[in-house]
C-alpha cells in the first residue's frame, strides 16, 4: 500500500479565513470551520489515532461562493421558513434550494487552492469525498448518511464532487430533519477529502450499545464500509463487554457481496459458497477494533458511533461521531422498527429474546417475543413458549409462518435484519395483521389458537364441498378437532417426526438402534390425532424433508446434504426410493395406528414422475400397511408434471389428489416460496397457477377421483376459495384459524352458484315456453 503522510495545505480568502485546510490542523473547536466530521477526524488524527491524511474545503468557501453567486439570502429564508412548514411545502423548498445551487460556481482560486491541498495532503491517490455540515455529526445532531459523500474519486472529478457534498445540504430529508430539529439558522458546510482506503475490511461500531449499554457492538463485512452502512449484507456481529474489550458473542452474517475499489469506481462484487459465511475479524481483530474504540470515546468523553476499515493487518478511523440515540424514549412512537410479511391476524407484546440457535432454546422466557434469523423444525419446543415471533428470513409460506399458524403465534417474518435491530430486553409489539414491530407495548394480547367458542359439530351449515383442516402438531388435535370441520386434509408428518423425537434426526436414532423407539414415538402422536377427530377421515402427509431445513436436527448434517435450491432437491416421494429404511418404518408406524384407527389415510408429496411413484406405492403393498383394508392413497400435486401424468397416477390406485398451491405456485411461476425478496411474485392467483389448478380438478372429475387444495390461498382470500368451487373441487383444507372464514366462503360461494343455476332453469323455462 502506497504510504499514508500528512502535509498541511492553507491558502487564505482576502478576510484571512482559510478556504482550505489540513486535517491535521484542525480539532474539535473547529466545527463552524471544517464541519463536524471534519472537527472530529482532525481531533483524532492530531491525537495519534490512525485516520487517514486529508484536507477539508472549509464552510468559508462554501460561504464565499454562494454569497458570489447571490443565493445566500434566500437558503437563509428556506431554512428559518421550513421550521414551521408542511411536509409538502419542505419537499418543494428543498427542491428551490437546490436549484438555486446549481447558479453557484467555483472561482479559479478556490480551484487552486483544492489543487494545492490535494497534491500536498493525497499525494496524487485516490480519495473519498465527505459531506461535514456545520451541525453535523455533534451530539446533538448526526445527519447520518443524508448528506452526500463519494468514494474512489480522482482528481479530475474532485471539484465537481465538492460541489455536489455542497447542493446535498439542500436535500429534501436534510431540509426536513433540521426543520423537525428546529434548526432555523442558515447552514454551512464543509467538505472533507481524505486519502481513499481501498479497505479490504470494514464496518460499523458502537462503544456503547444503545439497547444494552454494557456492551460494545461492532458489525463487520468484506470490503467498503458502505455496504454495512446501508444494510445490503447480513454483517457479523460481535459484541464485547465494555470494561475489558473482551469477546461476549459472535454471530458470523451471510455475506453475499461486497464493494472494492476498481479502476473505473467502485465494484460490486458477488460471494458465493462458504466464502460468504466466513468471519470477518479474528478474535484478535476483534478485541483491537473495540479497545480502539474505547479509546476514542474516553478522549472524547461519550460513547461514539465509529467507522473503521482494515487494509491488510493495518486498521483505520474513517469516522466517529456521538451516539445521538441513548436514551430516546421511543415509547408510542407510531414508525414501525420493523416490516416483514403478517402471519396472522393477531399482535403480541413482550421483551425481546434473540436466539441464534434451537439450542439456545432454554434463554427464551415464557410470554418473551423470539427473535431469529428463521426457523426450522427444531425450532418448535421453542416456538411454544413464545408470544410472539420474528424472524429475518423467510416467505409466507415458510417453516416460521407454518409453525405460527398453527399455533396462533403472531409472527411478522421476512423482516431481513431483526436479529441485528433489536435487542434482549427489548419492549415490542408484534401486529401480525399489518406485518410491523413497534418499539413499545401498545397492543398486550395473549396469544390463543380458538377465540371464541367452537360450535358444536353439525350445528353449522352443511356444504356440498368438503373442509378439511391443516395440522402438525398434536398437542392442538383435541381443540381442533372441536371445529365443525370434516376431518384432516393436510396432517404435516415431517414436522410431527422433529416433535415426537424430541429433535433427533430419524436417520440418527435409526443407526443408533432405535427403531422401535421410532414406531413408538410417532405412534403415540398419530394416535391422539387420529383419535380425536374419528371417525372422520386423516389424511397424513408422509415426512417430506428439506435438508436445509433438516441438517439442523440432531445428527442431522450427517445425512442431510447441502443443497443450493432444497425447495427442489432431495425430498418427497424421490427421497423414499433412497432411505428405504425410514420409510419402511414411517409405513409401519402408520399401520400399527390404523389397527385402532382406521379413519387415517396415506398422502405422498412432491411427485415428481411415474417411475418413483410406482416404486413408492409398490413399497407401500408390501408392506403390512398394504394389507390393510380401507386405506386411501391420494398424492400430492405440487409439480406441474401432474398436468400431463394425472390419468397415469389415477391407474396405478390413488384414490385422491390434493394440490398443494405452495409449491405448485412456486413451480409454476419460478419463485422460492421462502424467499422474502419475491415475495410480491408469489400470487397462488396467477393466470398460469389458475390454469394449472383447474386442469388438475378437471383431470379428477374425468377419472373419478377426490381433488382437494391444502395451500395457503383458500384460507387467505375467501374470493380464492369461490373460484375453487366454481372449478368443482371436492374439498378444500386450511388453517384452524381460518375455518370459520372458509366455510363462510364456501357457503356463500354455493348459494351463489345455486342461484346462478336456478336462474338460468328459470330463464331456459320462459324460452320453451315462448317458442311453444
Amino acid at each position: 500500500m502506497t504510504t499514508i503522510e500528512s502535509e498541511q495545505a492553507r491558502p487564505d480568502d482576502t478576510t484571512g479565513r482559510p478556504l482550505t485546510i489540513a486535517l491535521s490542523e484542525v480539532g474539535s473547536a473547529d466545527v463552524q470551520l471544517v464541519g463536524g466530521k471534519g472537527a472530529n477526524l482532525g481531533e483524532l488524527l492530531g491525537s495519534g489515532f490512525p485516520v487517514p491524511p486529508g484536507f477539508v474545503v472549509t464552510a468559508e468557501a462554501y460561504r464565499r461562493c454562494v454569497d458570489d453567486a447571490g443565493v445566500g439570502p434566500r437558503l437563509a429564508e428556506i431554512s428559518a421558513q421550513a421550521v414551521s412548514a408542511s411536509p409538502a411545502e419542505v419537499s418543494l423548498m428543498a427542491e428551490e434550494a437546490r436549484g438555486l445551487m446549481s447558479r453557484v460556481a467555483v472561482p479559479d482560486d478556490l480551484v487552486e487552492a483544492i489543487t494545492t491541498a490535494y497534491a500536498s495532503s493525497c499525494h496524487g491517490q485516490r480519495v473519498a469525498v465527505r459531506s461535514s455540515a456545520t451541525a453535523e455529526d455533534t451530539a446533538e445532531t448526526s445527519f447520518a448518511g443524508m448528506n452526500e459523500s463519494f468514494t474512489n474519486v480522482t482528481e479530475q472529478d474532485l471539484v465537481q464532487r465538492i460541489t455536489d457534498c455542497w447542493t446535498s445540504l439542500f436535500g429534501e430529508r436534510v431540509v426536513s430533519y433540521r426543520a423537525e430539529r428546529g434548526l432555523a439558522d442558515d447552514p454551512s458546510i464543509a467538505v472533507v477529502v481524505q486519502v481513499m482506503v481501498s479497505s479490504e475490511r470494514s464496518g460499523v461500531m458502537f462503544t456503547c450499545d444503545p439497547a444494552r449499554g454494557d456492551e460494545v457492538l461492532i458489525e463487520a463485512a468484506f470490503g467498503l464500509g458502505e455496504i454495512v452502512v446501508s444494510g445490503s449484507v447480513e454483517p457479523d456481529t460481535y459484541r464485547l463487554d465494555r470494561e475489558t474489550a473482551s469477546v461476549r458473542e459472535i454471530r458470523v452474517g451471510h455475506k453475499t457481496h461486497q464493494i472494492t475499489s476498481g479502476a473505473n469506481g467502485d465494484v460490486h462484487e458477488p460471494i458465493d459458497g462458504p466464502e460468504a459465511w466466513r468471519r470477518v475479524l479474528s478474535d484478535r481483530e476483534i478485541h483491537d477494533v473495540g479497545s480502539i474504540g474505547l479509546e476514542i470515546e474516553a478522549h472524547f468523553g461519550n460513547p461514539q458511533d465509529i467507522e473503521w476499515a482494515y487494509v491488510g493487518n493495518e486498521l483505520f478511523i474513517v469516522q466517529s461521531r456521538p451516539i445521538t440515540t441513548l436514551g430516546d424514549d421511543r415509547s408510542g412512537a407510531d414508525t414501525p422498527l420493523l416490516r416483514g410479511l403478517g402471519v396472522g391476524a393477531r399482535s403480541a407484546s413482550g421483551a425481546v429474546r434473540v436466539l441464534h440457535s434451537p439450542k439456545d432454546g432454554h434463554r427464551l422466557r415464557d410470554g418473551e417475543v423470539l427473535v431469529a434469523d428463521k426457523t426450522s423444525p427444531d425450532w418448535v419446543p421453542t416456538m411454544r413458549r413464545a408470544a410472539a415471533l420474528v424472524t429475518d428470513a423467510g416467505g409466507s409460506t415458510c417453516h416460521a409462518a407454518i409453525v405460527s399458524r398453527e399455533l396462533g403465534l403472531p409472527a411478522v417474518v421476512g423482516t431481513r435484519h431483526a436479529t441485528a435491530a433489536l435487542h434482549d430486553g427489548d419492549v415490542v409489539t408484534v401486529d401480525a395483521q399489518r406485518g410491523m414491530v413497534f418499539a413499545d407495548s401498545r397492543h398486550v394480547s395473549v396469544p390463543a389458537l380458538l377465540e371464541h367458542p367452537a360450535p358444536a359439530r353439525g350445528s353449522a351449515e352443511p356444504l356440498a364441498t368438503r373442509l378439511y383442516v391443516n395440522l402438525a402438531i398434536a398437542d392442538r388435535a383435541e381443540e381442533v378437532a372441536a371445529l365443525d370441520v370434516d376431518g384432516v386434509g393436510l396432517l404435516r408428518g415431517e414436522f410431527m417426526v422433529t416433535e415426537a423425537l424430541g429433535g433427533r434426526h430419524p436417520r440418527a436414532l435409526i443407526a443408533a438402534g432405535g427403531q422401535g423407539e421410532f414406531v413408538s414415538r410417532m405412534s403415540s402422536e398419530l394416535a391422539r390425532i387420529a383419535r380425536a377427530f374419528a371417525p372422520r377421515p386423516v389424511v397424513y402427509r408422509t415426512m417430506d424433508f428439506r435438508s436445509n431445513e433438516f441438517r439442523g436436527l440432531i445428527g442431522g448434517d450427517e445425512y442431510e446434504p447441502v443443497e443450493q435450491n432444497p425447495m427442489i432437491g432431495y425430498r418427497g416421494c424421490f427421497r423414499y426410493l433412497h432411505d428405504t429404511e425410514t420409510f419402511a418404518l414411517e409405513l409401519e408406524t402408520i399401520a400399527r395406528v390404523r389397527d385402532d384407527f382406521p379413519n387415517l389415510h396415506v398422502m405422498i408429496p412432491f411427485v415428481r414422475t411415474k417411475w418413483e411413484l410406482e416404486a413408492c406405492l409398490d413399497a407401500i403393498a408390501t408392506s403390512r400397511l398394504g394389507r390393510q383394508s380401507g386405506l386411501k392413497l391420494w398424492v400430492m400435486a405440487e409439480v406441474p408434471s401432474i398436468i400431463a401424468r394425472l390419468e397415469e397416477y389415477a391407474a396405478l390406485g390413488i384414490d385422491g389428489v390434493s394440490i398443494g398451491s405452495n409449491d405448485l405456485t412456486q413451480l409454476m411461476l419460478g419463485v422460492d416460496r421462502d424467499s422474502e425478496v419475491l415475495a410480491d411474485l408469489f400470487d397462488a392467483r396467477d393466470p398460469a397457477v389458475l390454469w394449472a389448478i383447474e386442469h388438475i380438478i378437471a383431470s379428477c372429475q374425468r377419472v373419478g377421483i377426490t381433488s382437494s387444495l391444502c395451500g395457503l390461498a383458500p384460507s387467505a382470500d375467501p374470493e380464492f376459495a369461490e373460484l375453487l368451487v366454481r372449478m368443482g373441487i371436492t374439498s378444500i383444507s386450511v388453517d384452524a384459524d381460518a375455518v370459520d372464514s372458509a366455510r363462510r366462503a364456501l357457503g356463500t360461494a354455493e348459494r351463489r352458484i345455486m342461484l346462478e343455476h336456478a336462474r338460468a332453469r328459470d330463464l331456459s323455462t320462459l324460452e320453451d315456453k315462448g317458442k311453444s
